[in-house]
């Protein structure tokens, strides 16, 4: 039960059988990626087919950890209470070095300092006991 000073709990994504080894790796410090057995590429998580050749042989593999900023938006609105005090936040769609792109969080920088392009590492931010959420800082 919630306090008006408590503010509720986030919603957290609930790991499936898609995506079990991306929240595995995350909670192993490791970006966990999908690669593509039989032409090579490289897959966002939670890929039942290969978008470059449709095949299904797919694994999966760690990812370097580097990125580039390939967009964001700055969010306004509380649309749920228990991000109210982190309004405003950024919501980023960053690039991997290996091709896919992921949907995070930009933290260690302020929002005005965030800019399309700009190198990125992957750190890791454990969200409860069972999930762990990758998000993203400027390379030094």
């Amino acid at each position: 039960m919630n306090t008006a000073d408590t503010p509720p709990p986030k919603p957290l994504p609930e790991p499936d059988e898609a995506s079990l080894p991306f929240f595995d790796g995350a909670r192993r410090g490791e970006l966990m990626i999908q690669h593509c057995l039989a032409c090579g590429a490289y897959l966002a998580p939670g890929s039942f087919v290969c978008s470059e050749c449709l095949g299904d042989a797919l694994e999966w593999t760690p990812a370097s950890g580097r990125a580039t900023l390939f967009s964001f938006a700055i969010m306004h609105q509380r649309y749920h209470p228990a991000f109210a005090a982190e309004v405003p936040y950024n919501i980023a769609v960053v690039e991997l070095e290996e091709g896919p792109r992921l949907n995070t969080n930009i933290i260690g920088v302020p929002n005005e300092a965030l800019r399309v392009g700009m190198p990125l590492t992957v750190t890791f931010e454990p969200a409860s006991e069972a999930v762990t959420l990758p998000k993203f800082r400027p390379t030094a």
